[in-house]
């Protein structure tokens, strides 16, 4: 049986970076990202729960020329957590990471089966790719996003995606299984996509993907 449940608490410097590359693999945990609000000068923080038998999570970070690249991996050594067939949509362990929103910030995601939660709002995003094997998804998309594309997924989860009102969007949205829920201010234009009526002119928009295996689909204005 798995157990001692240990959490490293992590700061890493910022380097006099203004862009960043950030990759994320929790493995089977539930992920929370949201911006920094301390001021610190720091390109991250947070804290990443982790079993003792799984070893420390591993963090790199490397940079350049004003550029960062951050890597948060799970433990390689031990077994991962054992999930019941029918324990979907949660995750063991629990990563709560901040990062710095004065940064210019291109975002990776990945959990094997957990929750995954992305509060992007005030932030700098210049690309997203979020996906979970069995958890939930949701993402709170930022107010400033000139061609941002969005890619967002989930096996058998909910995927949820707030786009703020004064941002322009072009979604294509599929589930398998689930009910889709689209915002009427993005219109139908063919079979899976849906687009806002001031797209093709818009400076300030998003292309997104989303999917999910036999969750709903749901995309919603803030």
């Amino acid at each position: 049986m798995t157990k001692n449940l240990l959490t490293d608490k992590f700061s890493e410097p910022l380097n006099s970076a203004t862009t960043a590359r950030v990759d994320i693999q929790i493995g089977d945990g539930n992920l929370t990202v949201d911006p920094l609000t301390t001021g610190e000068q720091v390109l991250a923080s947070g804290a990443l729960q982790y079993f003792e038998n799984q070893g420390l999570p591993t963090r790199t970070l490397v940079s350049s020329n004003g550029h960062a690249t951050l890597t948060l991996k799970r433990g390689s050594t031990g077994q991962p957590w054992f999930r019941l067939p029918w324990a979907t949509c949660n995750g063991a362990t629990e990563w709560q990471i901040h990062l710095n929103p004065t940064i210019s910030a291109d975002i990776t995601a990945h959990s094997g089966g957990g929750n995954v939660k992305l509060n992007l709002a005030g932030m700098t995003i210049t690309g997203l790719s979020a996906d979970t094997g069995g958890g939930n998804m949701e993402v709170i998309l930022p107010e400033n996003a000139a061609n941002l594309n969005v890619t967002a997924e989930s096996g058998a989860g909910n995927v949820v995606v707030c786009i703020p009102s004064s941002v322009a969007a072009r979604i294509h949205a599929t589930t398998g299984l689930g009910k889709m829920s689209v915002d009427p201010r993005f219109g139908k234009i063919d079979k899976d996509t849906y687009q806002s009526s001031d797209f093709d002119h818009a400076a300030n928009k998003m292309e997104i993907t989303l999917h999910s295996g036999a969750g709903s689909v749901s995309v919603i204005t803030q």
